[in-house]
């Protein structure tokens, strides 16, 4: 028997779902040449909310990122996570912007593409998987796992069948809240194989203490892959992790074998990086938490939302907020929890708890209402639906919502020119999902304020020459972790 592959999501998933996705690029340096040599299948680095972060809170250009992963990880195939026609936001993009995107994330070294759809809409996975196909990647259709009255084993083998027919290399079980109960998985896995050719991946959370269990029955049942990551980004509300897995599987014929020497060291060191995250991460996301067997919010929600009910003065109102999920959720179709829906529900529970049941209305929850995202999982409430036409003057929608929308690249050339910043593919398509956080990333910084004059120094002695600057560097930003006093500092190094 093959052995089962073992994907790391550490520098993605794992710190996104755990730290709020505020891991630096300098932190994920020093290990990604260790990860590179382990043996995984693939490594997650990129996508999901990384592309946000990178730019609202590190000041970092995420295709930069992805450049300098890549070089410190060049053997092992990088893989991210795409939201189809949502790309790596909130809302449908032109399907040119969508091919401008894949373009320029292939061309910067990422290899597998992970494409799913909020509502599980393959008209909204059709512009994506193509364009992975046509730059001659891995395209991985994903299954967004949900449980709920309209979803059934056989809706999700069907979804199986209409992924291989697009293209698709092969197939992802996402089970983004860790709901996937094991013999429920291992059957999926089954039904799946007997109705398509295609490898499966599953990817979960331990949130629920399912994770693991799941990994082990779906094994049994002939899976290909399996996501981990390494603690302390792992467990809990995020990817079960790689020594722990291994332990389990230790034995099996199916077993993978891993340095665990290696993998303790890298965990000794992501230990140090979790600590300087500390700011973002705590005991609430770490623990097992069967409530998400009812509230469904996926890991990597529950450690943004935490945060973000605190900045507003909300965080005494948590289990208010998620206990109103699942209703808000049932009016608007069942649709599964994955960003951006599980945000658009989280922040509609939020303004019902605030305010009173949809008395404030935000324009997501009432685009998703009128089929501005795509084809819902089940019916939208009538009640609710009659107040937002009533609200917005609108009827809901049944095409594709992309067809609806105007080519978009030419004009957002034109809006960097206007505003003098570089009009290239890269920089047009974050532009179109982050217009502030792009125009702040491109601005002139400041100058630092001249140092006060003070008594004479003495002089110090000749500077030695400096060495020669590595081949292919010059004039490249690089990453640096270095060690003061026992304190740990994260340093970037711009060569001239």
């Amino acid at each position: 028997m093959k052995p089962v592959q073992f994907n790391n999501t550490v520098l993605r998933d794992g710190h996104q779902s755990l730290a709020a996705t505020r891991m630096t690029t300098a932190q994920m340096l020093p290990a990604a040449p260790e990860l590179d040599k382990l043996g995984f299948a693939g490594l997650e680095t990129w996508g999901g909310a990384t592309i946000d972060s990178c730019l609202r809170f590190l000041n970092e250009n995420p295709f930069e990122r992805l450049r300098t992963l890549k070089k410190a990880a060049p053997l092992t195939p990088h893989i991210m996570l795409l939201r189809g026609q949502n790309i790596v936001q909130y809302t449908s993009f032109p399907d040119d912007v969508v091919e401008a995107f894949v373009n320029c994330t292939a061309g910067a070294g990422m290899d597998i593409f992970r494409i799913f759809d909020a509502l599980n809409d393959v008209r909204n996975l059709k512009t994506a998987i193509n364009a992975v196909l046509k730059a001659g990647k891995h395209a991985r259709g994903e299954i967004c796992y949900t449980t709920s009255p309209v979803h059934t084993m056989d809706s999700f083998v069907n979804l199986g069948v209409e992924l291989e027919k697009m293209g698709c290399h092969s197939i992802g079980i996402k089970d983004m809240a860790g709901l996937i109960k094991p013999y429920v998985a291992a059957e999926l896995v089954r039904e799946l194989k007997k109705r398509v050719k295609l490898p499966i991946t599953l990817h979960t959370h331990d949130t629920a203490g399912l994770g693991a269990a799941a990994y082990m029955a779906t094994t049994e049942a002939g899976i290909d892959t399996v996501e981990v990551s390494i603690a302390p980004f792992a467990n809990g509300t995020g990817q079960p992790d790689t020594l722990r897995m291994l332990a389990m599987l230790e034995g099996h014929p199916r077993c993978p074998k891993f340095d665990t020497d290696a993998l303790y060291k890298l965990q000794t060191y992501f230990t140090g990086v979790y600590k300087e995250l500390s700011k973002f991460t705590g005991p609430a996301n770490e623990r097992v938490d069967a409530d998400i067997l009812i509230y469904q919010v996926p890991g990597g929600m529950l450690s943004n939302f935490r945060t973000q009910l605190k900045e507003l003065g909300m965080a005494d109102k948590y289990d208010e907020v998620l206990k109103e999920i699942p209703y808000v959720r049932a009016c608007l179709g069942y649709i599964p929890l994955v960003t951006p829906t599980s945000q658009i529900v989280g922040t509609q529970a939020m303004l019902n708890v605030k305010f009173g049941r949809w008395k404030n209305i935000s324009q997501q929850a009432m685009d998703i209402a009128l089929g501005k995202y795509g084809r819902t999982p089940g019916p939208i409430d009538p009640e609710v639906l009659a107040i937002i036409e009533k609200k917005t003057g609108q009827k809901p929608v049944t095409e594709r919502p992309a067809d609806l929308l105007p080519p978009g690249m030419p004009k957002l050339r034109e809006q960097l020119r206007a505003k003098e910043l570089p009009d290239g593919d890269e920089t047009a398509v974050l532009f179109a999902m982050f217009p502030q956080q792009v125009e702040a990333l491109y601005k002139p910084k400041p100058a630092a304020p001249a140092a006060s004059p003070v008594a004479a120094a003495p002089t110090p002695p000749p500077a030695p020459a400096p060495a020669p600057a590595p081949a292919g560097t010059n004039g490249v930003a690089r990453h640096f972790a270095i060690t003061v006093n026992g304190v740990r500092r994260n340093v970037t190094v711009q060569e001239v």
